[in-house]
């Protein structure tokens, strides 16, 4: 361990992964090490069932209905990929899908009014749909063929609308779209957890409704993908591309130290030897003082042995709970997949509800979300904190990375990822830095 590397980096979050990989096949020597003795830190997938008992410190085990405790593939963090995405983006880039099988999600959702409602996924659909009236069918229909032919660069398809000024809540008025359909807009289709964006310029939105019409364009049924196995399968991808291009990885390794010299990070120490550095990523666990929190995010696991209510029995679904609908601030979201993705017992189905909390009472404000999933067999509740950076990291050389937030896909974790590339090389992050730049030892060119 003794050694010079251009790279560490601390912990196996999927943030953590990516970066590695890319920094390895730009030829960076990288050391990468995780306190854990699992890939994923954060955003791991936990097996058998009975780790995850233990982790949540249940008294029991899991009863024999849960079925083989190996069978079970549990993700702490929620999440889908978008299908025409970033992260899908990075995958195919890398040629990290190798690794990976992905599965459409069979449909989106939306609550109003104590309902869910199918999130219209073609025109016919939307046309057909009981979330609007007639009328506003018709002015929601060419609401959205604006958005489709709309193209920043092209001024003959803004129809009077200025990109970089009007606001989205004058858009809404142009096309005189009502409340309901304002808020299934902004929160089902342009995922936002907020209404900040309404007071914003409008292109963000737009670009928004677009990424969703692009992925819902790819697949039909949903525009999120999930993989095989989990999401903890996504980390160890990125691992292992990292690993390819002659990165090096430990596992359960303490980080009894990072060492900093004038201000600047110059290595690492763990287990009384210093491995050396030039620049240092890492997620906010390992460098506490150089974070800051910025919120918390309640999610809860709940395994059921029933698809959800009104979802025609889908297999794997996504609900999201406009923040108006429930007067909240933001959001309320579940992400539910099933044993059709390797991820639970046969006939089981894992639901996970997450939200930012809002007040001292985070198990009361999750509740609409949990009534929609009655009845539970076993619930599982992680109060965690949401960390930032306190610094860009450009004078010591230390890259931390975000927590993950309480969205529902990978986009706002590609942002940092591109984010914190930029800051550790100067340049804008390009996909093109992604692609692999050689056959694959291991035989792996062969498959």
């Amino acid at each position: 361990m003794d050694e010079e590397y251009d790279v560490i980096v601390l912990g196996t979050g999927l943030t953590e992964c990516i970066l590695s990989g890319i920094m390895s096949v730009n030829g960076k020597k990288v050391l990468h090490m995780d306190r854990n003795p699992y890939y994923g830190g954060e955003s791991s997938s936990i097996t058998p069932l009975e780790e995850l008992y233990k982790r949540f410190s249940l008294p029991d085990s899991p009863p024999e209905s849960m079925g083989r405790g190996r069978d079970w593939n549990v993700d702490l963090i929620p999440k889908f990929l978008m299908a025409n995405g970033q992260l899908v983006k990075m995958l195919l880039y890398t040629e990290v899908t190798r690794y990976l099988d992905f599965k459409v999600v069979e449909g989106s959702f939306v609550y109003k009014g104590g309902k869910i409602y199918k999130v219209p996924s073609t025109e016919t659909e939307a046309l057909a749909s009981n979330l609007m009236g007639m009328f506003e069918k018709r002015r929601f229909r060419k609401f959205l063929v604006f958005v489709a032919n709309f193209d920043e660069n092209d001024p003959k398809t803004f129809e009077g609308v200025d990109p970089k000024t009007t606001t989205m809540r004058d858009v809404y008025k142009k096309f005189d779209l009502g409340q309901d359909v304002i808020d299934f807009t902004g929160h089902a289709l342009a995922l936002y957890r907020t209404d900040e964006y309404l007071d914003v310029a409008c292109l963000d939105t737009i670009n928004r409704i677009k990424l969703y019409s692009e992925s819902l364009a790819r697949y039909g049924k949903s525009p999120y993908l999930y993989p095989l196995y989990g999401l903890g399968e996504l980390p160890q991808g990125f691992a292992r591309l990292s690993a390819i291009y002659g990165g090096t990885y430990m596992l359960n390794k303490p980080v009894d130290e990072i060492v900093m010299e004038g201000g600047k990070v110059v290595g690492v120490k763990s287990e009384g030897e210093v491995a050396r550095c030039k620049q240092l990523i890492c997620d906010p666990s390992y460098i506490s003082d150089r974070v800051r929190k910025a919120g918390q995010v309640i999610r809860v696991i709940c395994i059921l042995n029933h698809p959800i209510k009104n979802t025609n029995d889908a297999n794997s679904c996504q609900i999201i709970i406009p923040q108006n609908q429930v007067n909240r601030n933001s959001d309320i979201y579940v992400c539910m997949i099933s044993y059709a993705h390797n991820v639970a017992a046969q006939g089981k189905y894992i639901a996970i509800a997450s939200t930012t909390v809002e007040t001292s009472e985070p198990e009361a404000e999750i509740e609409p979300a949990l009534e929609l999933l009655e009845p539970i067999d076993q619930k599982f509740v992680a109060i965690s904190d949401l960390y930032e950076p306190t610094d860009d990291g450009t004078e010591s050389q230390v890259f931390a990375s975000r927590s993950y937030d309480a969205t529902t896909h990978f986009e706002t974790t590609c942002n940092d990822i591109k984010d914190i590339y930029k800051r550790m090389t100067g340049t804008d992050f390009d996909f093109e830095n992604m692609k692999r730049k050689q056959n694959d030892v291991f035989g792996e060119d062969e498959q």
